[in-house]
């Protein structure tokens, strides 16, 4: 490694003047991995969570680079200037690589291409209901916003739920006091996240724009998705490990430690989502890690009022793995799932994504007969709760290397904070 940077990859044995030497014999070594989902709440919102601890946890997870959300920040980032400030308030605290979403609300689309110069990789629209410092858009301001992203060449982002059908079907459970776990999930029909798909789609068409669709929870959405990117269309999409382990019946079960949005689908939808992981079709694996205290999972007042979110940007790289393995499905699933198919669609490959010369040093020591359980003890969040608690497999991140600088190994932090930077879009450093 030299400046930061892979400067050879030689089967031959040469003693190198190294300062540190690690030997991963037994091991693969995988590009670090890439989280495009991520609420670290910093700032305004940190008593969820914070950059120390969130990146922290991305370190122990064999993350290298973070993009973090705008809304779970006080304020929503959604001009140049709050882009600084949060910068700022960031910069000491990272102990991995970060880069920002840039929020688009509905007084925000001129301030797109500010957003866009300061160098944020996407902008993030949401089409369904959301918490109250972030607002929804409909159609109309949506087609402005990509009518704007494509004369700029920026990608933008969607939560796809249709907000109508969502508000309306919540508003009638609650009209006849129906406030279950049950009741929740039939607010969230998989009829609105297609709908909210097919629009985008159908702007994208229209518009040229690139668009990005956040946590497909379903294999019909999936296939929304891949007819779309046969026709040549732009529309890049995700899913999150946990819609690729759970399903309904483990927040039937279980409670609101398993409520995010879109909801967890049924089995055979768990099943048939991992086609679209294979084929390519949903290019990258998240965690939208969306952390809260844990009096925020309760139910004492229903369902509909508990935290829906679920942490996981620790437990990503290793869950996949299990369940991937689980399924024969081939270990280099893995870094194009959460470090190439990232690093593409966000604008960093050749910097991120891929084990390759001249690419940041971001290297995992990946452990592939490592057991682990997931404990409270185990997580580095801020607030220790997770759905991923109690969950048991094989294959562990041991090592993370951030541009050649060792910041994680065996459950300890080896680098000072701050050692993490800002990446921007257009190729340099914040």
């Amino acid at each position: 490694m030299a400046q930061e940077k892979i400067a050879a990859i030689t089967r031959k044995e040469i003693v190198w003047e190294a300062r540190q030497i690690e030997d991963a014999a037994g091991k693969f070594v995988f590009p670090g991995a890439i989280d495009v989902h991520a609420h670290l709440n910093d700032p305004g919102y940190n008593w969820r969570e914070d950059f120390e601890h969130g990146t922290m946890a991305a370190a122990a997870g064999g993350v290298t680079t973070i993009i973090d959300m705008p809304l779970q920040n006080a304020p929503a980032l959604t001009d140049a200037s709050l882009f600084r400030a949060k910068h700022e308030a960031v910069q000491k605290k990272a102990l991995v690589d970060y880069a920002f979403w840039g929020g688009l609300v509905d007084d925000t689309p001129d301030k797109m291409a500010e957003l866009h110069d300061a160098g944020v990789v996407a902008f993030k629209i949401f089409i369904g209901p959301v918490s109250p410092d972030y607002r929804s858009l409909g159609m109309g301001p949506i087609r402005e916003a990509m009518q704007k992203a494509a004369s700029l060449g920026a990608l933008v982002g969607f939560h796809a739920e249709d907000y109508s059908i969502i508000k309306h079907e919540e508003a009638r459970a609650l009209r006849e006091g129906r406030k279950g776990r049950a009741d929740f999930l039939r607010s969230r029909p998989l009829s609105a996240e297609l709908i909210a798909t097919e629009n985008v789609i159908n702007l994208v068409r229209e518009t040229g724009a690139g668009a990005h669709i956040c946590h497909v929870s379903h294999p019909d959405a999936a296939e929304l998705i891949r007819r779309a990117r046969s026709e040549g269309l732009p529309v890049s999409a995700e899913t999150c490990t946990h819609y690729l382990v759970y399903s309904e019946e483990d927040l039937l079960r279980d409670g609101a430690i398993y409520k995010c949005a879109p909801p967890l689908r049924e089995r055979e939808a768990v099943d048939r989502l991992w086609d679209y992981v294979a084929d390519g079709t949903l290019q990258c694996v998240a965690s939208d890690h969306s952390p809260c205290a844990q009096r925020e999972k309760s139910e004492e007042n229903g369902a509909f009022e508990a935290w829906g979110g679920i942490s996981g940007i620790q437990t990503t790289m290793q869950v996949f793995y299990d369940a991937a393995t689980r399924r024969n499905l081939s270990p280099t699933l893995i870094p194009k799932a959460l470090s190439e198919g990232p690093a593409r669609i966000f604008g960093l490959y050749g910097r991120k994504g891929a084990v390759d010369i001249g690419f940041d040093a971001d290297l995992v020591i990946f452990d592939p007969d490592r057991e682990w359980s997931v404990t409270p003890d185990s997580l580095f969040y801020l607030n220790k709760i997770s759905a991923f608690v109690g969950l048991k497999g094989k294959g562990l991140p041991v090592a993370t290397f951030v541009r050649g600088k060792l910041v994680h190994k065996d459950g300890e932090r080896k680098a000072d904070w701050g050692c993490g930077r800002l990446k921007l879009k257009n190729g340099g450093d914040g």
